[in-house]
């Protein structure tokens, strides 16, 4: 399970001790998934958390770094903006490789051919099959403006 891979990484790290910025990130990781993991559990759903949980974390990890580091260029702080690219890395190395665009308009047409979508009001659909079958590879972000494009 991921949340064990994350676990064992971060004792690893923690004993070589020259890795500061990789346990402090897969510290904040691992909080990111106990403050989830609470929330589910008094939601009653006790299962606790799953792989795919876990990925939506890191995505969501992944896009505030990007956000933060841009933020860091722009205020003129790159010391801080290549900071949070490199916990960006950390936490890349937890998450399978991202879909290139072509490899989207691929599993877009793929799916759109399967449900037998045209239009606009597929598009739940189609995203909610993308998300299953793609969850931590694809930025649904840009595949649901590529998938608006195709059935619109």
């Amino acid at each position: 399970m991921l949340t064990e891979r994350i676990n064992e990484e971060l004792k690893t790290a923690m004993k070589a001790g020259d890795q500061k910025l990789k346990v402090a990130t897969l510290r904040l990781v691992n909080a990111a998934i106990k403050d989830r993991d609470i929330a589910a559990r008094s939601e009653d759903r006790c299962g606790g958390m799953t792989d795919a949980d876990v990925l939506a974390i890191l995505t969501k990890m992944v896009k505030q770094r990007e956000e933060s580091a841009k933020v860091y260029e722009d205020a003129g702080r790159i010391e801080l903006a290549e900071q949070e690219r490199a916990e960006i890395e950390v936490v890349l190395d937890f998450m399978p490789k991202q879909m290139d665009e072509a490899e989207m308009t691929a599993a877009i047409d793929e799916v759109v051919a399967d449900l037998g979508a045209e239009t606009l009001k597929d598009m739940g659909k189609c995203m909610g099959v993308l998300k299953e079958k793609y969850a931590g590879s694809m930025d649904f972000g840009k595949a649901g403006a590529m998938l608006k494009k195709r059935l619109g």
